[in-house]
């Protein structure tokens, strides 16, 4: 087992391995940009080491200065979290070079699923349905052309690296198609370095349905069930929920039974998580796999009872599986609310010192968060502060208890998410289960068209 794990990461995931690390009795280093020296993950951390200036580009994302954070505090591990170098094959590699082992999948299948065209095609290989589309990157605008008339319009430009929307354009008619593909070129280029795109066939109304694997390193592969993450923004999520209630039973086993075998495929070890688009009349097709730990891992620890951090950890100290597939039982209905320091209405970011901070607790909550009173929510990194999660014997419990929480949640001197969640909770459609990826884009247009606020509670 390790003796002592670097955490290459901050906020409330860098909290949640320490908790971990601790039952686990394993010691933890915190590594903190300037802005963070007075975080929670560094007070709770048995070791801290500063890693530079503020800009993530000079201290989290900088490999150089984490690598040296572990040899220098004899780190035999680091665990990455999600974002930042969670998905970066280099920074696996420069791992594997120092004798310190990376809490996650082989480099090689970082880098093959990190390539959503490469990952499409192996998936393919693998017997997973996936959307018509271009066999690689598109070369020129006259082949983006030729796909899109053969797929047929709507189609959907993709960059292959990334993710979160960017580089991401729909194209409903050929006129659109050039500068589309010139936008999405450009925005992949800049947010990735990678300027390649391809192109699918668009779904209409689809649902966003995951499935959470973990694997070990002697070949044994479970899934541990699928997640409802429709409730997006532009590509962001807002509400996560497991199970799915668009799902039967048959679905959920073959779904999950596909995903095992492709990830055996491709030699997955650690966690990881396989998205797909369902479509209107019940198909899936293969989106893209997140090689790393979740935002949304609690709803699936909710409803299965396992610790997926810490089966993470034991599986990458070359330990089996805790479990079989036979064991995994579900049970309840969770539900997931990204809090972010954002206006409601703008979702413009709302950064800046926390005066108050109080989340009730209660049966079936449960709170991951680095903020509390007189903290300081930094401008330089992502907006989310907190994770609120509940569980229920059913959806519409789960749903109730969340309602409370929100409402009887303080938090003062910012702006937060709080009030669109409410709203969202009480809508019919959304209590119905109808859901489906323009949800958000469909209520913010009838709210605007209706004049109501958002900022005040449902």
């Amino acid at each position: 087992m390790f003796k002592k794990i670097l955490i290459a990461n901050r906020g409330e995931i860098a909290l949640r391995i320490i908790c971990a690390c601790r039952e686990l009795g394993i010691k933890t280093v915190a590594v903190y940009s300037e802005a963070d020296e007075n975080s929670l993950h560094v007070r709770f951390a048995d070791e801290d080491v500063c890693i530079g200036p503020a800009r993530s580009t000079d201290s989290y994302l900088n490999v150089p200065a984490i690598i040296s954070a572990a040899e220098i505090t004899g780190a035999d591990a680091i665990h990455p979290g999600y974002g930042f170098l969670a998905e970066s094959a280099y920074l696996a590699e420069v791992c594997e070079a120092c004798h310190i082992k990376f809490i996650g999948p082989y480099p090689n299948v970082i880098r093959l699923m990190g390539d959503k065209a490469r990952a499409r095609r192996a998936m393919k290989k693998a017997g997973v349905p996936v959307l018509p589309g271009s066999d690689g990157p598109v070369q020129s605008e006259d082949q983006a052309v030729k796909t899109a008339r053969e797929l047929g319009y709507p189609v959907i430009i993709k960059a292959v690296a990334g993710g979160g929307g960017r580089g991401m354009r729909i194209v409903r008619t050929p006129e659109e198609l050039p500068k589309a593909l010139r936008t999405a070129t450009r925005e992949a280029e800049a947010a990735f370095g990678v300027g390649d795109v391809y192109l699918e066939k668009y779904v209409e109304s689809p649902r966003h349905i995951e499935v959470q694997v973990i694997g070990d390193h002697h070949g044994n592969v479970v899934h541990l069930g699928e997640r409802e993450c429709s409730i997006q923004r532009r590509h962001q999520k807002l509400i996560e929920e497991a199970p799915s209630v668009a799902l039967t039973e048959k679905q959920r086993r073959k779904l999950g039974a596909t995903v095992v075998e492709a990830a055996r495929a491709v030699q997955y070890a650690n966690a990881g998580t396989f998205e797909f688009l369902m479509d209107p009349q019940g198909h899936f097709y293969f989106l893209e796999a997140n090689t790393r730990l979740q935002v949304e891992h609690p709803v699936t620890e909710f409803v299965t009872g396992i610790d997926v951090v810490k089966e993470q950890i034991l599986v990458a100290a070359g330990r089996r599986l805790s479990f079989k597939q036979s064991d995994v039982q579900f049970r309840g209905h969770a539900i997931e609310c990204r809090i972010n320091a954002e206006d409601p209405e703008t979702f413009a970011p709302s950064p800046g010192l926390i005066h108050a901070f109080s989340v009730p607790g209660g049966p079936g909550v449960r709170v991951d968060t680095y903020a509390h009173s007189e903290c300081t929510v930094s401008p330089y990194y992502d907006s989310l502060i907190a994770k609120i999660i509940t569980w229920g014997r059913d959806r519409t419990e789960a749903i109730a208890r969340m309602r409370r929480t929100l409402e009887m949640t303080v938090i003062e001197g910012i702006r937060t998410s709080i009030p669109l969640h409410l709203k969202v909770l009480a809508d019919p459609d959304f209590v119905a289960g109808r859901l489906d990826t323009h949800f958000m884009e469909r209520y913010l247009s009838e709210k605007k068209k209706d004049g109501g606020s958002l900022a005040e509670t449902a």
